[in-house]
């Protein structure tokens, strides 16, 4: 089994104040399902899909149906400091003693000592963002999988307009003008 990890807030953040510069739009958000079907197709076996999102005293209702329709888990959570946060915590933790492969979908290094723990070498252990934006201390784990969640899973319906570096052999001129 793959358990993918989502830190909602943590990826929306980042698409809206690091990416776009405003806040997303629902068409320009990530199409989750496609996170799921790339995790079982790259690990070769179903992945359970685990979305932690801070709920507060109101339960999003509309999202939280549409998560459980593509096949997530919604985990709302409410409480006193970043929830989240400390939900995604206890869970890597609880599957340290598990068989089990995980994709963290997050860019926060609070899960740095977590995901280190996951590296030891029985299991496949990935970090879903957009790579320029997801914690340095990741790459230095050994065995981590760095996975850009719009260039390797496609999660995105348009470009968005990120800045990257271009091999030359892929540049084309025509792209800027």
């Amino acid at each position: 089994m793959t358990y993918v990890l989502v830190d909602g807030e943590n990826i929306d953040a980042t698409l809206g104040n690091s990416i776009l510069g405003r806040r997303p739009r629902p068409d320009e958000r990530p199409r989750w399902d496609r996170v799921l079907e790339w995790a079982e197709r790259s690990f070769d076996q179903s992945a359970s899909g685990l979305f932690f999102l801070a709920a507060g005293t109101e339960l999003p209702i509309s999202f939280v149906q549409a998560l459980n329709a593509i096949g997530f888990r919604p985990i709302p959570l409410s409480g006193e400091g970043k929830v989240v946060d400390i939900a995604i915590q206890r869970t890597a933790e609880a599957l340290v003693d598990r068989e089990a492969d995980v994709l963290l979908v997050s860019h926060d290094g609070d899960f740095v000592d977590q995901v280190a723990r996951l590296c030891d070498g029985t299991r496949q252990v990935g970090v879903v963002g957009f790579g320029e934006f997801v914690n340095s201390a990741f790459r230095g784990l050994p065995g981590v999988r760095l996975i850009d969640l719009e260039y390797d899973i496609g999660a995105f319906n348009t470009p968005l307009p990120r800045v990257k570096i271009i091999p030359i052999d892929e540049f084309d001129p025509l792209d800027f003008l």
